[in-house]
């Protein structure tokens, strides 16, 4: 059974070159918000040609690359560049927990783009006026009430400590546990605020939004450009310190610790062992290095491979979610431990996050660092922020953890 969809078919396409755009949140006409940026390129998006809802299942990934195929391949498609994003791309954003539903694809109307010197603009359907006339001016949003989500601090520390002694008497060797907080607005939150404060603060990492869902993930789970994929694994993290000495010498406690190496080894490890039967040569390193970000230090191991056959980004998205830097190991148990200790509903949080074109090129990343406005109060939104809980993991020092997590969508929220 292939997902509902709506849509017309076939897609009539157009990509045009196009002057260097600038700032591209700054280009977005109203809240109706699409983007996927790193350092400044990459593309954002407005209007919907088509869009699918996907139920949960272990062939999700299966079904969406399914309906894109059909999709695609009716699709008349004039485009002069054929580069990684141009032509008609899909936007897509999967729920983490694979039984949950709600994971969506859109495919939206117009798509403007900056990537290695070129700048596009893509129209799916007939142009109707210039797409890029600023339509609605953002609004930082304003009188911000914060609150606590579904578990207290100290109900989310106890929930830590349960799972602690769950992983030291049990075959677990690691979960990943969330916590959310909720803001209620004044008027509806602009996306296009949101980002902007974003690809501003945090340039190295992948700024998104995808149907609600919008933030700064530091992690790529998977880019495939032809036959070559390229994926960024993080696990172990410090908050910053006040100086540059003090961050220095975090780096080496974080490199050094064996409590944050054995977490990184459980995610390096998967990553390694769900791509290995899809690749040619793989590239995995044996150490870490250090990623700094302007609010964490992370352990990161960038992977990087040849496929073996022609595959879509969607087949190596189903051979990697979830891995243990979002859920744990072995993931089953890890999986259940978090039903049980969260007591909320991640939605789309730490679920895969990112854009498809019809090549099955695409940039897809772990939804970390973000917040999800409610789709019946667009004055109201959840932040989520996850740890790593292995055998000596603390309570306090993972709350701390967590609070330096949200501050990337506060500050984004905030100003």
């Amino acid at each position: 059974m292939k997902p509902a969809v709506d849509s017309p078919a076939p897609l009539t396409v157009r990509t045009v070159p196009v002057p260097d755009p600038g700032d591209l949140p700054a280009r977005l006409p109203h809240r109706d918000a699409l983007a996927w940026i790193h350092h400044g390129e990459g593309i954002v998006a407005w209007g919907q040609a088509a869009r699918t809802t996907i139920p949960g299942g272990p062939d999700r990934f299966t079904r969406a690359r399914a309906w894109l195929d059909d999709l695609f391949t009716t699709a008349h498609i004039d485009d002069p560049l054929g580069l990684p994003g141009t032509g008609p791309v899909a936007f897509g954003s999967f729920t983490f927990d694979p039984a949950a539903p709600g994971s969506v694809l859109i495919v939206p109307r117009h798509i403007l783009g900056r990537r290695d010197g070129h700048a596009w603009l893509t129209t799916i359907g007939e142009p109707t006026g210039d797409p890029l006339t600023l339509a609605h001016p953002p609004t930082p949003p304003t009188g911000l009430r914060w609150s606590d989500g579904t578990l207290t601090a100290p109900a989310w520390q106890h929930a830590v400590a349960t799972a602690v002694q769950r992983i030291r008497h049990g075959r677990l060797g690691k979960t990943v546990l969330a916590r959310d907080l909720t803001v209620q607005a004044a008027q509806p939150i602009d996306p296009r605020v949101l980002l902007d404060r974003l690809t501003t603060r945090y340039p190295a990492c992948f700024t998104f939004a995808v149907d609600g869902l919008i933030g700064a993930t530091p992690e790529l789970l998977i880019r495939r450009t032809g036959d070559h994929i390229d994926s960024l694994v993080l696990a172990g993290t410090l908050p910053r310190g006040a100086t540059p000495a003090d961050d220095h010498a975090r780096a080496q406690r974080l490199l050094n610790s064996p409590k944050d190496r054995r977490e990184h080894a459980y995610a390096a490890d998967m990553v390694r062992d769900a791509l290995t039967p899809l690749c040619a040569d793989l590239h995995v390193p044996h150490r870490p290095e250090i990623l700094t970000l302007p609010n964490v230090i992370h352990l990161a191991s960038p992977v990087h491979g040849t496929l073996d056959k022609e595959r879509s980004v969607l087949d190596v998205l189903a051979a990697l979610h979830p891995t243990p830097a979002v859920c744990g190991t072995p993931t089953g148990p890890a999986l259940d431990l978090i039903r049980e200790l969260e007591a909320m509903d991640r939605g789309r949080y730490a679920g895969p996050v990112g854009w498809i074109d019809a090549t099955g090129d695409g940039e897809w990343g772990i939804a970390l660092r973000c917040a999800e406005l409610d789709p019946a109060d667009p004055t109201r939104a959840r932040l989520f922020a996850g740890c790593g809980i292995v055998a000596d993991s603390d309570p306090a020092a993972e709350l701390a953890e967590a609070q330096a997590k949200f501050r990337p969508m506060r500050e984004a929220l905030q100003g």
